[in-house]
C-alpha cells in the first residue's frame, strides 16, 4: 500500500495540476467542500438546542450563509442552535472570511507544508499582491491582522455586554461572536433579542459599525494603510502618498457611499413610526449611521428592515449591489468596480483619452473587467429574481431585496427568508455561493484568457446611445 507521504505528494500534484489548468474551478471546488464539511457538522443531533437535529435544507443553508459570511438565517441563531452549533457557525464565518483563494492556499500549506508557485499565484490574485515572495508571509499576516481586529472589537464590546448579560462568561462569548461576525461582515446574531433593543446604545452600536466598515475595506487596503501609517516620531504630512491607487479608490468610494446612504435613509425614514420616527434626534442619527454602513455587507440591523419604506429598500438595494472592497469579507461587485465605471464616464464626458485618478492612469483592460463583473452580477440577480418569483407569491420589491442581500452576502432581510419554501431556500443558498465565488471566478477566467493577436480586424464604430 502507498505510504501516507506518497499519498500527500500525489494529492499535492493533483491540486497543483488542477490549479494550473483551472484555478477558478479549484477555488469553487475547495469552497464547496468547506461548505459541505460545515453542513455535515450542523447535521449532528447535538447541533440544535432541542437535540433533535436540523433538516438538510436548514443545515446546508446555514453552512452556506456562514462560510459565505452572509448572515441570512432560516432558524434563529441564538435559540435554535446549541452552543456546539453556534461554535460551528462561528468557525464557518472565520474560515469563510479569509476568502476563497486564501483558504485554498492554507489547505495547500497543510498538505505540502509550504506554498508552491501555483498557490502563490492564486493567493496573489485574491489578495491583489504583486510580489509572489510575500504571499506566504501575507497569509500569516492576514490571519494575525484579522484575529487582532476581531479581538479588538470584542474587547470594546465586552464591558457593555457584562452590564447587559450580568454574566462574565456569557458576555465574553457574545463579545467574541459579535467581534468575529462584525469584522467578517457576517451579520450573525448570537443574542435572542438581536440589536433592536439597543438602537440608541452608542457603546454597542459604534464598535460593530466600525468593525463592519474596516472589514469591508479588504485586506490589501488594511495592510497598505498599516504600512503607510506614520510611526511615532514620523511626520504625518504626505503619508497618504504612500497609499496605492486601489486603497485610495476603496477608501474614498466607501466613504462617499456611506455618507450618501446614511443621509438618504435618515431623510426617508425620519418620520416612519415603525423605524426612526419614535427615536430621539441622537438615536436617529446613530440609527442612520448604522443603517448606512450595514448594506455594504454587514447585515446587522437596529430597526425593523421589513417596516421600512420601499424607497429605503431601493437605496439599500443599490448599496448592497455595490458591496465592499476587493479581497475583503464583503460581497457585491465591489467599490473599485463602481469607481472605475464612474471614472470612465467622467473621462468620456470630458473627452479624455485616458481614465485617470490620483495622478495615475487606469488601464483599459480594467474597465473591460469592470463591465464584465457588473453585467454578470446584474444577470445573476435578474435570473434569481425570476426564479424566486416563480416559487413564491411575494412582491418584486421584497424578492429583489432578498436576492441582492444573498448575492452581495449582506444578510439584511425584510423578514421573508424563514418563511420561504424549501425550493426558495435552495435558490438563496445557491445565490449566496455564486455571489461569494462568482466575481472572483469571472475575473480569474477573463484575466487568464487575455489573448495576444497578431492579425486584427479593421476598426469601425457602431452608434451608441
Amino acid at each position: 500500500m502507498p505510504s501516507l507521504r506518497h499519498r500527500l505528494f500525489s494529492l499535492r500534484e493533483l491540486v497543483d495540476e488542477l490549479a494550473f489548468r483551472a484555478p477558478a474551478r479549484l477555488a469553487v471546488t475547495v469552497f464547496a467542500c468547506v461548505i459541505g464539511l460545515f453542513a455535515v457538522l450542523l447535521l449532528m443531533p447535538f447541533a440544535t438546542a432541542d437535540g433533535e437535529g436540523a433538516s438538510l435544507v436548514d443545515a446546508l443553508f446555514t453552512a452556506v450563509s456562514a462560510v459565505c459570511v452572509t448572515g441570512l438565517v432560516v432558524q434563529d441563531t441564538a435559540t435554535y442552535w446549541s452552543l456546539y452549533g453556534q461554535i460551528v457557525i462561528l468557525a464557518g464565518i472565520k474560515v469563510g472570511g479569509f476568502g476563497i483563494m486564501t483558504v485554498a492556499s492554507l489547505l495547500g500549506m497543510i498538505v505540502s507544508r509550504k506554498i508552491g508557485l501555483t498557490q502563490k499565484l492564486l493567493t496573489a490574485s485574491e489578495t491583489k499582491t504583486s510580489r509572489l515572495g510575500d504571499v506566504g508571509s501575507l497569509v500569516r499576516v492576514i490571519i494575525i491582522t484579522a484575529t487582532t481586529l476581531e479581538l479588538s472589537i470584542a474587547l470594546l464590546l465586552f464591558p457593555r455586554f457584562v452590564v447587559i448579560e450580568g454574566n462574565v462568561g456569557t458576555a465574553a462569548w457574545h463579545s467574541l461572536f459579535y467581534g468575529i461576525s462584525a469584522f467578517n461582515n457576517a451579520g450573525f446574531v448570537p443574542t435572542a433579542e438581536g440589536l433592536m433593543p439597543h438602537v440608541g446604545d452608542w457603546t454597542l452600536v459604534l464598535p460593530l459599525a466600525l468593525g463592519v466598515f474596516v472589514g469591508a475595506l479588504g485586506f490589501p487596503v488594511i495592510l497598505n494603510i498599516q504600512r503607510a501609517w506614520p510611526r511615532p516620531g514620523q511626520r504625518w504630512r504626505g503619508w497618504t502618498k504612500k497609499l496605492s491607487l486601489h486603497s485610495k479608490l476603496t477608501v474614498v468610494t466607501s466613504g462617499v457611499l456611506f455618507v450618501v446612504g446614511a443621509l438618504l435613509l435618515l431623510v426617508l425614514e425620519w418620520s416612519n413610526p415603525a423605524t426612526f420616527g419614535p427615536l430621539a434626534l441622537g438615536d436617529k442619527v446613530l440609527a442612520s449611521v448604522f443603517a448606512g454602513i450595514m448594506p455594504r455587507s454587514g447585515g446587522f440591523s437596529t430597526v425593523d428592515i421589513g417596516a421600512m419604506h420601499e424607497s429605503s429598500w431601493l437605496i439599500q438595494d443599490a448599496l448592497m449591489f455595490v458591496g465592499g472592497g476587493s479581497a475583503s469579507t464583503a460581497g457585491g461587485i465591489k467599490v473599485t468596480t463602481l469607481a472605475v465605471m464612474l471614472l470612465a464616464i467622467v473621462a468620456e464626458a470630458r473627452g479624455d483619452r485616458d481614465i485617470e485618478a490620483f495622478g495615475r492612469r487606469i488601464p483599459r483592460d480594467v474597465l473591460r473587467l469592470s463591465i464584465a463583473v457588473v453585467f454578470t452580477g446584474a444577470s445573476i440577480v435578474l435570473v434569481s429574481c425570476v426564479a424566486l418569483l416563480q416559487v413564491t407569491d411575494l412582491s418584486l420589491s421584497r424578492v429583489l431585496f432578498e436576492v441582492l442581500s444573498a448575492f452581495a452576502t449582506v444578510g439584511l432581510t425584510t423578514g421573508i427568508t424563514q418563511d420561504l419554501p424549501d425550493s426558495g431556500k435552495y435558490i438563496l443558498a445557491l445565490l449566496m455561493f455564486v455571489g461569494r465565488t462568482g466575481a472572483v471566478t469571472v475575473v480569474a477566467v477573463l484575466a487568464l484568457r487575455d489573448r495576444r493577436r497578431i492579425v486584427r480586424f479593421p476598426e469601425e464604430r457602431p452608434i451608441i446611445g
